[in-house]
Order: C-alpha cells, then sequence, then structure tokens
C-alpha cells in the first residue's frame, strides 16, 4: 500500500479505536465543549434586535468555515515540520469526532435506571433528548432512547465518516461544528426561530445523504431487505428530512412504534407515529439496538476506506 494512503487511513482507523475503546473521556477537553461556549456567546451578543435571520447566517457560515480552515492549516503546519505529526493529530482529532461509544453507554444507563425507578429514568433520559422527561412514561423513556439511539448514530457516526470521506479531518470537525449549531439553535421556537434558521437548513443539507446512509447500513446488516419499504413509508412522516430514516429502520428491525405526542419547551408537539405496533421496549431491544449501531458503524468504516483506496488509487 502506498504510503501517503496509509497516513490518510491509518489515522481513520485509531480515532475510531479510541472512540470504541474510550468514549468521550470526562477527564480531557472536547472540542464541542468550544463550540458551545463559542455559539452561546455569539447567540447571546447578535440574537436581538433587527435583521436576526441575517446574523444567524452570517455567523453559522463563519464558525463553520473557520472550522474547516482552522483545521485545515493546523495539519498544514504539522505536516510542514514533520509527516508523522499530522497523521497523529488527525487520529486524535477523529476520535473527538465520534460519538458512538458515549451514546450507547448513555442510552443503556437510561434502561438501567428505568428498570431501577421511573424518576431514575426520566433523570437519565434527560442527558440525551431535548424534550421534557419530567412526566414520561416507562414506555415513552424507552422510546425516547432508542430513537435518540438510531438518530444520533447519524448525526454521531455516520455523518462525520461521510464528511471526512468527502473532504477530509478538516471537513468532519467542521460538520461537527453544523450540527452543534443546530442542537443549540437550531429550534423552530420563539428565541431561534429567526437567529437559527440557517444553522438548522445547514444542517439538514449538511445530513441528508448521511441520514439515508445510515438506515441503508442498519438494514443491510440487520439482513431484512423488506425493511426497505417500511423506511420509505415512515422515513419521510417525520419532521425533520432526515431523522425519521435512521429512526424508521430502527423501528423496523425492533417491529415496535416510535413517536408520539412530546413536550418541547412548554408545547406539546404530537410526532407522525413511526410503525404500528406498540408493543412495550425491553432491555433486550436496547441490545439488538446497540449491536445494530456497532454493525452499522463497521459497515460506515469499511465503506469509508474501501471508497478512499478507489479515490487514491483510481483517480489520483
Amino acid at each position: 500500500m502506498d504510503i501517503n494512503l496509509l497516513l490518510l487511513l491509518l489515522p481513520l482507523i485509531i480515532g475510531w479505536i479510541l472512540d470504541r475503546l474510550l468514549g468521550d473521556p470526562p477527564c480531557l477537553p472536547h472540542p464541542v465543549v468550544g463550540f458551545g461556549k463559542t455559539i452561546s456567546w455569539g447567540e447571546k451578543l447578535l440574537n436581538r434586535g433587527g435583521y436576526k435571520v441575517l446574523k444567524g447566517a452570517i455567523f453559522s457560515i463563519l464558525l463553520i468555515a473557520c472550522s474547516f480552515l482552522f483545521i485545515h492549516f493546523i495539519i498544514k503546519g504539522l505536516d510542514s515540520l514533520h509527516p508523522y505529526l499530522s497523521p497523529l493529530f488527525s487520529a486524535i482529532i477523529i476520535f473527538f469526532c465520534l460519538a458512538g461509544k458515549t451514546l450507547e453507554k448513555e442510552v443503556r444507563k437510561v434502561f438501567i435506571a428505568t428498570d431501577s425507578s421511573v424518576e431514575e429514568g426520566r433523570m437519565q433520559v434527560a442527558r440525551i433528548v431535548g424534550r421534557d422527561t419530567s412526566t414520561l412514561s416507562p414506555q415513552q423513556i424507552r422510546t425516547a432512547a432508542l430513537e435518540t439511539l438510531s438518530e444520533n448514530l447519524s448525526d454521531g457516526v455516520i455523518a462525520p465518516l461521510f464528511w471526512f470521506m468527502l473532504l477530509g479531518v478538516p471537513g468532519m470537525f467542521a460538520y461537527k461544528m453544523v450540527n452543534t449549531l443546530d442542537s443549540m439553535i437550531g429550534y423552530k421556537n420563539e428565541r431561534y426561530k429567526q437567529f437559527g434558521c440557517w444553522a438548522a437548513h445547514i444542517d439538514d443539507i449538511a445530513n441528508y445523504i448521511p441520514a439515508r446512509l445510515t438506515a441503508t447500513f442498519m438494514i443491510l446488516v440487520n439482513g431484512k431487505l423488506s425493511l426497505f419499504a417500511f423506511v420509505n413509508k415512515y422515513g419521510r412522516l417525520h419532521a425533520s428530512p432526515n431523522s425519521g430514516y435512521p429512526e424508521a429502520a430502527l423501528a423496523g428491525i425492533l417491529d415496535c412504534r416510535f413517536g408520539g405526542p412530546n413536550v418541547y419547551f412548554g408545547k406539546v408537539v404530537e410526532k407522525p407515529y413511526i410503525g404500528s405496533n406498540s408493543r412495550e421496549l425491553t432491555f433486550r431491544d436496547m441490545r439488538i439496538a446497540i449491536g445494530i449501531n456497532r454493525k452499522t458503524e463497521i459497515c460506515m468504516l469499511v465503506f469509508t476506506t474501501c471508497v478512499m483506496i478507489i479515490i487514491n488509487v483510481f483517480v489520483k
């Protein structure tokens, strides 16, 4: 294998292995925390007065562009110092940009806590969802956890790998800024509807292909190809143009029902149901879902590696 291709692929493999082994260690500073603080500061400064849509658009685009250029120039600088420094740095950034292991741990904790008491389950699921959890039933808690698991498989693993495949480590890092912007200001409530609308639209575009790739790989690793019709039927019903596809794939695999009414920022939101089997979700469902996530990650990792090899061997 060509040494340049090897130096391109090794950071990807190392970064993914580190995520699978370590998750997000609480003792290490995480770039997304820095993203969050920057977004919060800018939103408080700019989300007032007139021209909120314009200010929000400029703010979002600048942060995304700066994120890309920041990593791009660091890698270029490290390359000039020593050829092995940039791959090492890239592996660390890839590790920080992936969130597969941490989400699995959090979802497992939700199911364990809910089996212990409803109140513990509500407190635990509040760590990973944006809805009001104070009145959720055990079934709603488990549903929320599994919906989040499937949605964030796309946002936290497949989409970062997709943008790495297209634009390298800078593209992956910029995608994390896109996703963080959407999670903080991409809401359609009174405060963020104008200022965050560009952040939400950019996130929709950035996740369009990854969400559908996620659903495709989930079905392929499950082996039940008839689920493509199920996903095609229910995936488009979701309010988000993307989230419904991985959620529908998992609902089909588990033969369960997602969606229904939930409270966001004090208002009841009626989410369309995905699936028709309203059976009780169990600990076994969580284990199956996590297994699907892991297999889908590996599938995407292999796909990304193959595409990069083909591009470097046959195109360049």
